[in-house]
């Protein structure tokens, strides 16, 4: 694997790869690799708590120097491209780049770049190492995906989430399904919008997605109300009654309590929310690893 851009780049036994290779450094079968003189640069252009945090921890078990950069102290202030900060990190030494920006599919200016780029989250388009988190829980949960049921509900149409993942949980053979306000709805999408009281009771795993301000414009901002929302298509108490006994709960996050969820059931027993957080640390070691290992990078 060159890069990481999008999770439509990726073949299934590419998932399976990773996703052992995180559980394998999740259970200490596998020792982490630990790369001598490899420098990162973490580039993040939109606010993150778990993935740039996830991505410091995993690159520090790894190793990995890291370059300092922010956005704000950095010449993107006085207009300087993303291209050219790229190259001139490329320049000064980088190894491997893992870039969040609210441009969708920023990653095509940059593929002249002679270092890989991982994508952190490209605007509405792609979230690959949340999908591959994700995949990961879920297996975890079933050993499969052939057959699950998997209802994806709220902003879809803003959603990268919700973009990455039905792509690959389709491709590796789950039935996933939406459910979504339908000025929320992603025509470019084929997956059926369904009730979600209708369908909660077959369901395997609901993934419950954050609504998308800051992607919305400031009159459907103005008229998003939350209980009405939370009742139309939030997880309820009384909608958790209705889930299976084996089936699990998860959310990307940050998690608006109330408004996508009730506020009790974020930690509840089908919950793995926090479990997809640990997740995301090993995955995203799994990444960078099988990157640098494709690369050549050397190892002490």
């Amino acid at each position: 694997m060159d890069n990481l851009l999008s999770m439509e780049h990726l073949t299934t036994s590419e998932i399976y790869e990773l996703v052992q290779r995180a559980s394998a450094f999740k259970h200490g079968t596998q020792n982490a690799n630990s790369y001598e003189d490899t420098f990162v640069a973490n580039l993040f252009f939109e606010n993150s708590t778990r993935t740039k945090s996830s991505f410091l921890v995993a690159e520090q078990k790894l190793g990995l120097k890291l370059i300092d950069f922010e956005t704000n102290t950095s010449s993107v202030q006085k207009g300087e491209s993303l291209y050219d900060t790229c190259k001139t990190l490329e320049q000064v030494g980088a190894d491997v780049l893992v870039i969040r920006h609210t441009q969708t599919n920023y990653y095509e200016e940059l593929q002249t770049l002679n270092i890989p780029v991982i994508n952190a989250g490209d605007g509405s388009g792609q979230h690959p190492t949340q999908s591959l988190l994700d995949i990961m829980t879920i297996y975890e949960e079933y050993e499969t995906f052939e057959g699950l049921n998997i209802l994806i509900c709220g902003d879809i149409k803003n959603s990268r989430v919700a973009k990455s993942n039905y792509q690959s949980l389709t491709a590796l053979g789950a039935n996933v399904m939406f459910s979504s306000p339908e000025n929320w709805k992603d025509d470019t999408l084929d997956a059926p919008y369904v009730d979600i009281d209708e369908v909660l009771p077959t369901i395997d795993i609901v993934m419950l997605l954050r609504v998308q301000h800051e992607r919305h414009g400031e009159s459907e901002t103005s008229q998003f109300e939350v209980q009405q929302y939370h009742e139309q298509f939030g997880l309820t108490q009384t909608r958790y009654e209705q889930l299976k006994d084996q089936a699990i709960i998860m959310h990307p996050a940050p998690v608006n309590r109330g408004v996508e969820i009730e506020d009790t059931l974020v930690e509840a027993p089908k919950s793995r929310i926090f479990k997809q957080m640990e997740n995301g640390m090993y995955m995203r070691m799994a990444v960078i690893d099988n990157i640098l290992q494709t690369r050549g990078e050397t190892t002490k």
